[in-house]
């Protein structure tokens, strides 16, 4: 028995929930890397502003330089580091704006950039290694004493005068200033990268369990781009500014906010931490018209406000993610902040950063609360956790999504790679009527095809397989 259309919610009578949005085109070229994306705002606006250290307030990087700075990084890595295609590079390092610009050139060598969390500790940080095989480490050398054991080639990114006198006597090291010393770009040779080519490997524990290594492909990041952005396009908008304190090893301040803008042809500014006066100073120096964050930011902008000496008329938009919210802090945010959208959004590491967000329109009504409606390119199933039938509207279920931003698979502590189906929950449930499954081991297919297989593995989540 069919189920009933509800074309308002977006609820087809096959029981996917589809995206209200406008359809955005995704490219397609199969040959196409992230970076090439990227690097074609050097050509449509090379003296636009594409990065600036909020700290500094110096000019940062236009686009036509970033380019530069990402090929002559790419060149080095490759001609005086021994990266090649495959290699992983892990980068491990607080944000600055060479962050980005080694994440693009790993990328850019059809490497693997996977990145860790600052405040790893020396064993998180070896785990991440074994797990990854990395084979050069992108630090700065305050985290050098947490990396001493790994025995692998650094970079590091500090000033080299400002760090000489801190470095251990026995540390080899190479600094990035004299990594790029005397390379040019013109001497970048793209090698073959196609948009299944796995570009990061990001760390998630998920809900429970160790952390695990998520594959994430150039098309993944491609398609979470064109999600995170529509938007603006679909609204005419003119280059916006982004502030990014969010962490750029995490998915968030990574794939949504630095690579998302970036390649639309926004600006970002970049900061090292999240401080409030630090921020709000930021905003104003810069203009910023957006601001992601996460709840206790919000909660902070709920008892900050537009009060102060800060000018914040240039902010537009504050959205909240990585974290539920709650409407009462919302409203308290949208009070103080008249004349802003204050939205919320959902998504996760394996769905590189998106998937639904608020999309507020002026005029109307609306109640917070919500984590919004489907990106664009997105579908979706609400599906009864006991019988896998799916739940129409107003029905609570587990939820099952579907699109070309689903990650390639999980590296898991012991090397297992499961390359997933067609719909992907974060929470429970990975379910599909039409699948064929494969379990890798160590990337090498050592698995079969069953279309009738259950596993369960260490972070409770249960993948279904039917």
């Amino acid at each position: 028995m069919g189920s009933v259309a509800v074309p308002a919610a977006g609820y087809g009578a096959d029981g996917v929930y589809r995206s209200l949005r406008p359809a955005a085109p995704i490219a397609s070229d199969p040959g196409l890397a992230l970076t090439d994306l990227l690097l074609r705002r050097a050509e449509a606006c090379p003296s636009a502003l594409a990065l600036v250290d909020a700290a500094s307030g110096d000019g940062g990087l236009t686009f036509a330089e970033l380019r530069s700075a990402v090929l002559a990084t790419a060149v080095a890595l490759s001609s005086r580091a021994g990266v090649r295609p495959g290699d992983a590079v892990l980068i491990l390092a607080p944000n600055c704006m060479l962050y980005p610009v080694c994440f693009f050139a790993v990328t850019a060598l059809g490497a693997v950039a996977t990145t860790a969390n600052p405040l790893y500790t020396p064993r998180e940080i070896t785990k991440q290694v074994s797990d990854a095989r990395a084979k050069l480490v992108i630090t700065v050398s305050a985290l050098l004493p947490n990396i001493a054991d790994l025995r692998l080639p650094v970079i590091l990114l500090d000033d080299a005068k400002a760090a000489a006198s801190s470095l251990p006597s026995d540390a080899a090291v190479t600094f990035y200033a004299d990594l790029i010393a005397g390379v040019q770009e013109r001497d970048y040779r793209r090698p073959p990268i196609n948009q299944s080519d796995t570009a990061a490997l990001l760390y998630s524990s998920g809900t429970t369990g160790d952390s695990k290594g998520v594959i994430l492909t150039h098309r993944n990041f491609i398609a979470a781009a064109t999600m995170v952005t529509s938007d603006q396009d679909e609204r005419r908008e003119g280059p916006n500014v982004f502030i990014c304190f969010l962490p750029m090893f995490h998915i968030f301040g990574l794939s949504v906010i630095t690579f998302g803008q970036l390649q639309r042809g926004n600006t970002v500014v970049v900061m090292s931490r999240f401080d409030m006066d630090s921020v709000m100073e930021a905003v104003q120096r810069h203009r910023v018209t957006h601001l992601f964050c996460v709840p206790p930011v919000m909660i902070a902008l709920a008892k900050h406000g537009r009060a102060g000496k800060y000018d914040l008329s240039s902010l537009k938009f504050i959205g909240s993610g990585a974290a539920p919210l709650g409407k009462d802090v919302m409203e308290v945010v949208a009070k103080k902040f008249s004349g802003t959208e204050i939205v919320q959004g959902y998504g996760m590491t394996e769905t590189c950063g998106i998937i639904s967000l608020e999309y507020s329109e002026k005029g109307q009504a609306r109640e917070f609360g919500s984590t919004g409606t489907l990106a664009t390119g997105i579908e979706g199933k609400i599906v009864d956790i006991d019988t896998l039938k799916h739940l129409p509207p107003n029905q609570l279920g587990e939820i099952c999504i579907r699109g070309p931003n689903i990650m390639k698979g999980i590296v898991w502590t012991v090397h297992f790679v499961f390359i997933l189906p067609r719909y992907l929950s974060g929470q429970t449930v990975v379910y599909s009527r039409e699948i064929r499954h494969q379990l890798l081991f160590q990337l090498s297919w050592t698995g079969s095809q069953n279309n009738d297989s259950k596993y369960k593995y260490q972070s409770n989540t249960l993948i279904i397989l039917q």
